[in-house]
């Protein structure tokens, strides 16, 4: 399992008064560089790591960490999904999402699925180790920008009386939606989440019937649309 090579190989998982993390995230390397930049300080210890949702369970049941660190694009069962599952099994596990997601309807799902902080991987540099502290303390964490994005959108909608469609579709189809919107067609869909095309269809379909459209290319237009109105 890769889990096992990766927790009996830090010695650093061992401190008595270091709290233990998993880190969950399906690049490597990406891993090893957060790994590295929490143990420059001495309160924290990665101690097991998984590329997957399914590896997360078996890692967090495994070793009884202090916290979950977790990206919101995975393999198979994706972040928000995941999130779930550790809330239910482990209902007192901190939960920390580190995404490269940018758009607050991703950090209001996880917080509604139980994490309790949300950073962006751009920012992780400056703001992990405050995210960490703030949600080992009991406290919610959204980093300066993710907050400022949140505050500024619920604002807008009371004062519209704004009902976004998108809010009807899953997690996954959110998904979707962000990369149809970005110019990926089906099959880079489908290679970026480690799903069948034919999965990526079905989702496609799904979320054509949910937002009332008619056709894979007037989702398209409403995925572009959709994308920059909020980078507006």
């Amino acid at each position: 399992m890769k889990y096992a090579r990766s927790t009996n190989a830090n010695p650093r998982c061992d401190p008595p008064k270091a709290k233990r993390i998993v880190l969950v995230d399906d690049h490597p390397l990406f891993r090893k560089g957060l790994q590295e930049l929490i143990h420059s300080e001495a309160d924290f210890a990665v101690c097991g790591e998984a590329g997957n949702a399914a590896e997360a369970m078996e890692v967090i049941r495994k070793l009884n960490p202090d916290m979950a660190i977790v990206d919101l694009s995975l393999p198979g069962a994706n972040g928000i999904e995941l999130i779930k599952n550790i809330r239910s099994e482990f209902p007192k596990l901190p939960i920390l999402v580190l995404s490269m997601h940018d758009e607050s309807l991703y950090a209001l799902r996880a917080l509604r699925a139980g994490a309790e902080g949300y950073v962006m991987k751009h920012e992780a540099m400056a703001n992990v180790f405050q995210a960490i502290r703030e949600v080992f303390n009991g406290r919610p964490y959204l980093s300066p920008a993710m907050a400022a994005q949140v505050i500024t959108k619920s604002t807008h909608r009371q004062a519209e009386g704004e009902t976004d469609a998108v809010e009807r579709l899953s997690d996954r189809e959110l998904e979707i939606l962000e990369l149809i919107g970005k110019g990926n067609e089906v099959r880079q869909i489908a290679k970026l989440l480690h799903l069948s095309p034919k999965t990526v269809e079905t989702h496609r379909a799904h979320i054509k019937d949910k937002l009332d459209l008619k056709n894979s290319r007037e989702v398209a237009r409403f995925a572009l649309q959709w994308l920059q109105a909020r980078e507006g």
